[in-house]
Formats: structure tokens, C-alpha cells, sequence
């Protein structure tokens, strides 16, 4: 690797900024494409199950050859399965074929477990730090998409029929999705001139008896990020459910959404930080190991205590304490700069890109489970059965990350370190 390292850091969280800037807009755009297409709010959720569906697919494939070889041919791939749906969504006209394009649009996740296996061959105590960066690009992405387009997208009119409002209104948005598909393929062109490439490896027939799937430790190790994704992916919709039904207020929404998206990034570093100065006492791999859970207990302790203060501020309608509680909340996203650089430090290197994707198929199982345990049945039930939900998740982390601190590393079982 012979670029500067911290700019091929920095050119890694713009491209995953974009990249999920874009994927931030439908949800967004709901009031418009309800009206365009004339279907309900559950026909219009089929889209974020596509997309969910496409992560979970994205995950299953970086085992196969589709994600080896080439690294940056590998990004340019992930980068394009959602781009090119970018462009396409505003023009289709069946709305079923826009949720088959949201199903693609989901491999943008496979961007993080490629950037781990790049650091980890620029890196070593660093990594941690390195990866906090980078995944802070998931929410300035959330930040820069909202902001985006409020800028190119009017409100949609209060009055008039349907095709008024086509007329008048759909191009804005269509002009919207193509710009921004434009952004993503001009930041990886920039990404692209200033990146070193390099080959991740395929399986060899020896390497291939060596399954990452029929390693305990993948499985315990990989259910311990499971809660922290848990809230990560719920903690925002669940948020804005409530502070509406709380004061009805879109600026209160909207301020509170900002501090979880602020929060959660700039947690991200901190902690990646935090994980590179314990890392860089031991460089070993149980010694980095060692490092990676200590952040990761420590997130989830904390997360823990801000929930309490956040269920409580939700309880008593106060807000100033429910913006205090949602920035220490924040903090449950010091957990994915560590998980993220786990592979490396605890498998053989002729599997460790492997062992990054199927850890990420484990733990954004919880992609499928807590949307509709967190948004639709407790919700259904209140605030109060939905934080139980929340509450418990730092807990079982705790006891899933005190069990694999105890299991021996793959790279230990199988050498190859």
C-alpha cells in the first residue's frame, strides 16, 4: 500500500457516506412515491424489506468468488448495484420493480466487510480507529441524504389531484435520484485514482476444509454484535415514531434524529480510538482480541445506562433529557469499529476475508427480527415494552462477548496467524 494510509481511510468514509446517502432518500420521498404509484404505507414497506433481504444476500455472497480477486473491482461492483437502481428507480413504472431494485441496492453494505479486509493489510493496532472513521460515514451519509433532499425535493402539495402533482412535482425528485447516483460514481472515481488495488485471495482445496461456518467461535463471537445492530437499526424509526406521537413537533423530530446520526458517528471514531490505544499495547492476536471485546463491553455498559435515561426522558416528555440520553446512546456504534476489525486478528489470513462476511451475515440477522419486533409489535404495545426490547440487547451482548473472551481464536486451533 503505498498511499497515505489516513487518505485511503478518509476516501473509504466519503464512499460509504454517499453510498448511503443514497440509500437514506426513499425513505424520505415515502409521501411521493405513495402518491405516484397510488399504493399504501404496507405496499411502500415491501421496499425496505427488499432492502434489508439485499444486505442479508450481500452478506452470503462474500463467500463466493463474486467478492474475490480484485479489491477495487469488488467496490466498483458494490458500488454499481446500488448506483444503477438509483438512476432506474424514478423511471419505473411498476412499483414492484422498484422494491426488486431495492433488493440490490442492499449490497452497498458489502462495502464494510471489504474495507476491513483493506486496513487490515495497511494496518494493525490501528485498525480499530481506522474502522471507526470509516463507519462514521454510515451516518454523515444519513445526514448529508436527509439534507440533500430537503434541498432538491419541494414539499408535496397539500391540494390538487394526482396528475398536477405528477406533473409539477415528480421531476424534481427524479432529477434528485440521478444526481446523487451521479455523486456516488463521481466519489468512486476519485476513490478509484487514489486507492491501491490488491487480490483478495480465492480458496485453495486445503484452505476450503477449513469452513468458517463450522467454527463455534464464528457463531458466538458473530451473535455478540447482534444486539448492538439491534439498536442501531431500530433506534432511529423508533425515535421518530415517538417524539411525533410525543410533541407532534417535526423540528423536535428532526433535532432528535440529528443528535442520534451526530452521535453515533462521532462515537464511532472515539471508540475506534479507544480500541487503538488498547490495541497497541499487545499487537498479538489474542492481545488485540483482548482489546476488541474490552470496547465493545464498554459500549454495551454504557449504552445500557443511556437507554435507562433515554426511557425515562421519553416517559416524562422531557426532551432536553431525551437529546442527553440519545447522544449517550450513541455510543452503541463504538461497538462496529471493533467487531469490524475482528477477523483479521482472530482467523488464519487465508480466511479472514470470509470470516468478515459471515460474521456480518450473523449479526445483521438481527436486520430481519428487530424491525418488526421493535416497530410493530411492542410499539404496537408502547413506548415503555419497546425500550424493555432495547434494554435487554446490551445485556445479552454483554454475556455473548464474556463467553467468546473465553473461547480459543480460530487462528489459534488452526495456525496460519
Amino acid at each position: 500500500m503505498g498511499r497515505n494510509r489516513w487518505v485511503v481511510v478518509l476516501l473509504d468514509t466519503l464512499l460509504l457516506t454517499v453510498g448511503f446517502a443514497g440509500m437514506t432518500m426513499m425513505g424520505l420521498v415515502q409521501g411521493y412515491m405513495t402518491r405516484h404509484y397510488g399504493i399504501g404505507s404496507s405496499s411502500f414497506n415491501l421496499q425496505g424489506t427488499a432492502y434489508i433481504v439485499g444486505i442479508f444476500v450481500a452478506f452470503l455472497l462474500g463467500g463466493t468468488r463474486l467478492f474475490k480477486g480484485s479489491f477495487k473491482k469488488s467496490a466498483l461492483l458494490v458500488v454499481s448495484f446500488a448506483a444503477i437502481p438509483q438512476f432506474i428507480i424514478p423511471y419505473v413504472g411498476n412499483w414492484y420493480g422498484v422494491v426488486a431494485l431495492r433488493f440490490f441496492q442492499g449490497f452497498i453494505v458489502a462495502l464494510i466487510p471489504l474495507f476491513s479486509t483493506q486496513i487490515a493489510g495497511m494496518f494493525v493496532a490501528e485498525r480499530p480507529f481506522a474502522k471507526g472513521i470509516i463507519l462514521s460515514g454510515i451516518f454523515w451519509g444519513g445526514i448529508f441524504g436527509a439534507q440533500f433532499a430537503k434541498a432538491l425535493i419541494p414539499s408535496i402539495p397539500k391540494s390538487g389531484n394526482k396528475l398536477a402533482f405528477v406533473a409539477a412535482h415528480w421531476a424534481s425528485l427524479q432529477h434528485a435520484f440521478i444526481l446523487m447516483g451521479v455523486i456516488m460514481y463521481a466519489v468512486l472515481a476519485l476513490w478509484w485514482a487514489l486507492t491501491d488495488d490488491f487480490v483478495i485471495p480465492h480458496e485453495s482445496g486445503s484452505q476450503k476444509g477449513k469452513s468458517v461456518w463450522k467454527m463455534p467461535f464464528t457463531w458466538v463471537f458473530g451473535f455478540s454484535f447482534f444486539p448492538a445492530l439491534w439498536i442501531i437499526f431500530t433506534i432511529i424509526q423508533f425515535s421518530s415514531n415517538s417524539a411525533n406521537s410525543i410533541w407532534n413537533s417535526t423540528v423536535k423530530t428532526a433535532t432528535l434524529i440529528n443528535v442520534l446520526n451526530v452521535s453515533m458517528g462521532v462515537w464511532s471514531i472515539i471508540m475506534g480510538f479507544v480500541g487503538y490505544r488498547l490495541s497497541v499495547r499487545n499487537t498479538t492476536n489474542r492481545g488485540l482480541f483482548k482489546a476488541i471485546v474490552s470496547v465493545m463491553l464498554s459500549s454495551y455498559v454504557v449504552t445500557f445506562v443511556g437507554l435507562l435515561i433515554y426511557w425515562r426522558a421519553l416517559s416524562v416528555g422531557n426532551f432536553t433529557l431525551t437529546l442527553l440520553g440519545a447522544a449517550i446512546v450513541g455510543i452503541i456504534q463504538g461497538t462496529g469499529p471493533a467487531f469490524w476489525t475482528s477477523a483479521p486478528a482472530t482467523y488464519p489470513k487465508s480466511i479472514f476475508p470470509q470470516a468478515s462476511f459471515a460474521l456480518g451475515l450473523i449479526s445483521n440477522s438481527s436486520n430481519a427480527v428487530a424491525p418488526i419486533v421493535i416497530l410493530q409489535i411492542l410499539m404496537g404495545q408502547g413506548i415503555d415494552s419497546a425500550m424493555m426490547g432495547f434494554v435487554v440487547m446490551p445485556i445479552v451482548g454483554v454475556v455473548l462477548l464474556l463467553i467468546a473472551a473465553k473461547m480459543k481464536l480460530p487462528v489459534e486451533v488452526e495456525g496460519g496467524g
